[in-house]
């Protein structure tokens, strides 16, 4: 694989927390944290948006905006429409990477990348380990069910997604809310209805399991905040002034 676009879906109508990419962090836009964090792959990056505001921080930093379609139902359809549109279907590898996690780790975008073109699965993702019974029963915090147990550097196979605490599996973790497609694999993904668990617990990820598409999970030691409330966000800006 060639070439490799890191696109970041994002949008101001965030029902928990409106307007949450042009929140500050360290005096500087969640957005922007993630799209700096991207540019230290070395690959490609670009921000998709339906929202002028987004738009302008990111070219007021010399960074790349798309403008996309206010219509979208996930995040996916707004990463395709700029793959198909914008990038002329061209990208060999497209990595979804969520706007609302400013602590990413470059490294692990990086692995991600790296495992990606071996060319083993459809999909992949990451997931860290739960740092506290608080994160567990968080029903905003996204648990993947693998395989195999993760260690660092390995992948294994997801069996299922889901936000309630589960006896269910024996291997589960901390979901990280990143997805890497193959070209073929987000054509094929964009074209599949939204399924009957996708729309129960509101994971697109689901879309791919039910149809039978393959998502391999590595694991990342650190487990980066996804912001999704006020909270998340006083939380995060805390976890980040003691690291800048």
């Amino acid at each position: 694989m060639s070439k490799i676009a890191i696109i970041i879906p994002s949008r101001l109508d965030a029902l928990r927390l409106p307007n949450k990419p042009l929140e500050l962090i360290n005096n500087k836009e969640m957005i922007l944290h993630v799209y700096e964090a991207a540019k230290k792959t070395d690959s490609e990056v670009y921000v998709a948006t339906p929202d002028q505001k987004i738009i302008d921080v990111i070219n007021q930093n010399k960074g790349k905006a798309v403008f996309t379609s206010v219509d979208h139902q996930t995040g996916t359809d707004r990463v395709y429409e700029v793959f198909k549109d914008h990038l002329k279907s061209e990208p060999d590898l497209i990595i979804n990477l969520q706007g609302d996690m400013p602590n990413i780790e470059p490294q692990a975008i990086s692995n991600l990348i790296n495992y990606m073109k071996e060319g083993t699965c459809d999909i992949g993702t990451l997931a860290s380990s739960f740092s506290s019974d608080d994160e567990l029963a968080d029903e905003n915090n996204v648990k993947v069910a693998v395989k195999e147990k993760l260690t660092n550097g390995k992948f294994s196979e997801a069996l299922d997604f889901f936000r309630k605490d589960s006896n269910e599996y024996e291997n589960y973790y901390h979901h990280v809310g990143i997805y890497a497609f193959t070209n073929k694999a987000l054509v094929r993904y964009v074209s599949l209805k939204r399924s009957k668990l996708e729309l129960e617990r509101k994971l697109e990820q689901l879309r791919a399991l039910e149809n039978s598409m393959s998502i391999h999970v590595g694991y990342i030691n650190s487990s980066p905040l996804s912001v999704d409330t006020k909270n998340d966000l006083i939380e995060v800006r805390k976890i980040m002034e003691k690291t800048s």
